[in-house]
């Protein structure tokens, strides 16, 4: 088995079809078939086949997938850990990145780090915040940029807090706010429970939600033109907006804010492109 065999099983596990398989390796379907069948005749058993809906794998092909898993993950630490080696600072880093941060933040960021090490290169998977915490248990990702609080055992910074803004197209009245349509978006849980948790400590009646978006520039887009409100938080939010933006506090007067870390496992330290960018991220804590 090489390298593009270990490849070829661990797509096939997570996609159970030829064809999606091959269109994510870049190779033909009967490329694809007959590396694989081949793979068969090396390790002397079958490991997928076919269904209705695309194919299965057999209990040594799903054990093999979980070792071809094993050894990519090797193959790249080792290959991290060789560059590493090098007085200069180049290789990899691999990020995961709150959608958010990756669209508002995170350009500008890498394009200033590369201007200073230019040969240094990324490979970023964006997303909510819990698929980050995936890639980061599962060691995919050297560092992972998450907001909101997530239990981990490893390396956390805090980059930055951020206020939760109520915007509107007109100006409001916040006493009056659950008489108004609210405008909702899908997001992970970490910022409805926030969202909730000051809506109740406000008011004893639920919001009058009267559109659901799939994210949070589509919920912003219909409030600009009128069509309610919603609340965001501040990384959206620009002056050419034109909206009213309201600030908000509990009752108590504390802000109502969003937290976002960094978060990474000790061990990557001993590359010295990841421990560069650890330092070049806290030294820019206000983006």
């Amino acid at each position: 088995m090489d390298e593009k065999d270990w490849e070829a099983m661990q797509v096939l596990y997570e996609e159970k079809n030829i064809s999606r398989a091959s269109e994510r390796l870049y190779i033909s379907q009967p490329a694809l078939t007959y590396r694989l069948k081949n793979l068969e005749k090396e390790v002397g058993t079958k490991l997928f086949f076919k269904t209705k809906k695309g194919i299965e794998l057999t209990a040594e092909g799903i054990y093999l997938s979980q070792y071809a898993e094993e050894m990519i993950t090797k193959l790249q630490n080792t290959k991290d850990y060789l560059q590493n080696m090098q007085q200069e600072i180049r290789g990899t880093i691999r990020l995961g990145v709150s959608s958010n941060f990756a669209q508002y933040k995170l350009p500008p960021l890498l394009k200033e780090f590369l201007t200073t090490h230019p040969n240094v290169q990324f490979s970023v998977n964006t997303g909510w915040s819990a698929d980050v915490m995936g890639l980061l248990n599962s060691s995919e990702v050297h560092l992972g940029i998450l907001r909101g609080d997530y239990n981990w055992t490893g390396s956390k910074t805090l980059l930055q807090t951020e206020q939760l803004f109520l915007i509107s197209k007109k100006e409001v009245d916040l006493e009056k706010v659950p008489e108004l349509p609210f405008i909702n978006y899908k997001t992970d849980s970490s910022l409805k429970d926030i969202i909730s948790s000051w809506w109740h400590n406000r008011y004893i009646e639920p919001p009058m939600i009267t559109m659901e978006t799939d994210r949070q520039e589509t919920c912003k887009e219909m409030v600009k033109n009128d069509l309610g409100i919603a609340i965001l938080p501040e990384i959206c939010l620009r002056p050419s907006d034109e909206l009213y933006k309201y600030p908000l506090f509990y009752e108590n007067g504390e802000p109502v804010t969003r937290d976002t870390w960094l978060m990474y496992n000790q061990d990557f330290l001993k590359l010295s492109t990841v421990r560069t960018f650890i330092d070049f991220l806290n030294d820019h804590p206000s983006f």
